[in-house]
């Protein structure tokens, strides 16, 4: 089940931040109305992450969903969560403002069903409570802090559509923020007869591009801190790999490599040559280990300042971009599957799939009464 449409990040739009109080009443009216003139539901998924808060809106289509809004923002939630163990007050501050951002957009949606998670920062700071308490009273939002088995399985379902029917297993990873999320999947042969894959394993590596480079040095990653970052980040998954023997299926062929994070959609638009970051143009591409490389060499021998004038990287991403080509490298040593496949998708779509296919159960006869679903588990998705 794929988007039919999409309109891209909006990140660093302006738009109006209105009180708590009022995004509220206006998420009631406007929800009050639809009910009454029978409009189309409408669904949101907020991902906040250790470096990025991430919005979609979308409704239901023929072919999956159909996207009316999104919203991107960096806003590095987890700064300092490795040193310090606790979120800072600076980087809350920015997060509440994008959060009210998210806000405006689903009151002005009209949104029906939403589900809004925060993953490895909030997972990892002593005073996350406060922070979700905060972001309930300040932005009238309800934030669920998500496991790592939680977060594998949302991002498995926002990628299926990506997937091969050649190989009989995959090997899914997020690069995040303050974590790295890998599945070891195992596909079925014929998923149009309702079949679905089964995550065997996950692993969760406790890096990601924001405390990994935190871990190394003071500024900017080089060269030698990413050789070292390299090697750790392959370390941490020998005894993955012992569990499942993932070695002898790429072996014989049988294995599939999907990455769906900010590192391997910004490779995809280096190693093309884009004058722009476009979704269209990245999201599915396949880029073999030959061409990876040398994206990750070309990335590498920028200077900062460099890094951060090429518009598919930016002055945001500038300072991580060798934390995460560090750990993408570590993976791909450790299964040299020879291509990887990647997805501008995941944790966001999968949200989006699950409150839909909720939706629709408990609209048939005999389910549930229908109900707005702002958090909980998602459902698995039926198609």
């Amino acid at each position: 089940m794929a988007a039919e449409s999409w309109n891209g990040s909006v990140a660093g739009e302006k738009e109006q931040v209105v009180s708590k109080a009022e995004t509220a009443g206006r998420v009631r009216t406007e929800r009050r109305r639809r009910r009454t003139q029978g409009a189309p539901q409408t669904f949101a998924a907020i991902d906040l992450g250790t470096n990025n808060c991430r919005l979609l809106i979308a409704r239901p289509s023929r072919r999956g969903f159909r996207v009316v809004d999104s919203f991107s923002r960096i806003v590095r939630l987890g700064e300092g969560v490795s040193r310090s163990g606790e979120l800072s007050e600076a980087a809350v501050m920015r997060t509440l403002e994008a959060l009210k951002i998210c806000a405006e957009k689903i009151a002005r949606r009209g949104v029906t069903h939403s589900r809004c998670v925060a993953t490895d920062a909030c997972r990892r700071a002593a005073n996350h409570q406060q922070f979700v308490e905060r972001v309930r009273r300040d932005v009238g939002l309800k934030l669920e802090v998500i496991g790592t088995d939680e977060e594998a399985r949302l991002a498995l379902h926002g990628c299926l559509p990506l997937f091969s029917d050649k190989q009989k297993h995959a090997l899914l990873f997020d690069i995040g923020g303050g974590s790295t999320e890998i599945s070891w999947v195992a596909l079925p042969e014929n998923r149009g007869r309702g079949q679905r894959p089964e995550i065997i394993d996950w692993h969760s590596i406790p890096f990601g591009v924001v405390n990994l480079a935190e871990r190394y040095c003071d500024g900017p990653v080089n060269h030698a801190h990413y050789l070292s970052m390299a090697e750790e980040i392959a370390s941490t998954l020998v005894d993955f790999e012992r569990r499942n023997n993932i070695s002898g299926k790429v072996a014989e062929g049988h294995v599939q490599m999907l990455g769906t994070s900010g590192t391997v959609t910004t490779l995809a638009g280096v190693h093309q040559e884009l004058p722009r970051y476009q979704r269209q143009l990245v999201d599915g591409y396949r880029i073999n280990f030959e061409n990876l490389n040398r994206a990750i060499q070309t990335v590498a021998g920028m200077s900062l300042e460099e890094r951060a004038a090429h518009p598919c990287i930016g002055p945001e991403r500038a300072d991580l971009m060798l934390a995460g080509c560090a750990i993408l490298q570590g993976i791909c040593q450790s299964w040299p599957v020879g291509s990887l496949r990647v997805a501008d998708r995941g944790l966001r779509e999968g949200i989006l799939l699950g409150l839909m296919a909720r939706a629709r159960a408990e609209g048939r006869p005999g389910g549930a009464k229908q109900r707005s679903v702002s958090s909980g588990p998602a459902a698995e998705v039926a198609e």
